[in-house]
């Protein structure tokens, strides 16, 4: 009785050693120059070196990697180009920012020719000769006076409203340029998941086509034809 007594007290310290996820070092001790050193259990070692081992993230195959057409798409609407970045297509960052900075430089152009045009238009329209900015946009020796007021105040009017048009349309082409960034890095990741293989059949058998014409009996009529299917 006592000695079965034991082994289930040997049986059950073993099975909570196997449980614990603490490495128990060996009642062993060495001393070693005035220094004591614990050894490591040599099965608990072994575990832990297969767990380090599984743990360490594999070298990521770039020639088999696949980007992920979400994860492209989230990337380029909260920076543009980093979508473009993430499915490693760094040739169209030019082309994004180049396209951003085209449309920003337009912009501001166009606004501040809008600004100086309102302010010619205005100066022109309140017939005060102190505020005459206007006259930077006369040729040289051309005058306003009443004999083509009108048509100055007309012209001023017209370009006025043309860069007003024009600032407007250089935003909308930048979210263009924003709203395409985004929709080239989802399709890009989504079409390196395609299979581009050589694997590509035609194969050509006959066939037997229904006709449209009806014949006794509610039957159609029929012809010998050729059958193609293309695999992919």
């Amino acid at each position: 009785m006592r000695q079965l007594f034991l082994i289930l007290s040997i049986l059950l310290s073993i099975c909570t050693m196997a449980q614990d996820e603490v490495v128990v070092p060996s009642p062993q001790v060495v001393e070693l120059n005035d220094s004591v050193i614990a050894e490591t259990d040599t099965v608990s070692m072994e575990q832990i070196g297969k767990i380090v081992k599984k743990a360490k993230k594999a070298k990521r195959d770039w020639s088999t990697w696949r980007p992920d057409p979400k994860r492209a798409m989230w990337l380029a609407i909260m920076l543009p180009g980093a979508g473009q970045i993430y499915n490693r297509k760094y040739w169209k960052l030019p082309i994004v920012y180049g396209g951003f900075l085209g449309c920003i430089y337009a912009m501001r152009w166009n606004n501040q020719m809008y600004l100086d045009y309102s302010q010619a238009y205005l100066d022109i329209m309140d017939k005060d000769p102190k505020t005459a900015s206007y006259s930077k946009f006369l040729h040289l020796g051309n005058a306003i006076n009443s004999t083509n007021i009108e048509r100055y105040k007309t012209i001023f009017k017209s370009r006025k409203d043309k860069y007003r048009r024009w600032r407007d349309l250089s935003f909308i082409a930048m979210m263009a340029v924003y709203a395409l960034s985004i929709v080239d890095a989802y399709v890009d990741a989504s079409l390196s998941q395609f299979d581009i293989s050589d694997d590509l059949s035609l194969r050509v058998a006959p066939a037997v086509v229904n006709g449209n014409t009806k014949l006794d009996k509610g039957q159609h009529n029929q012809a010998i034809g050729m059958h193609a299917s293309l695999t992919f």
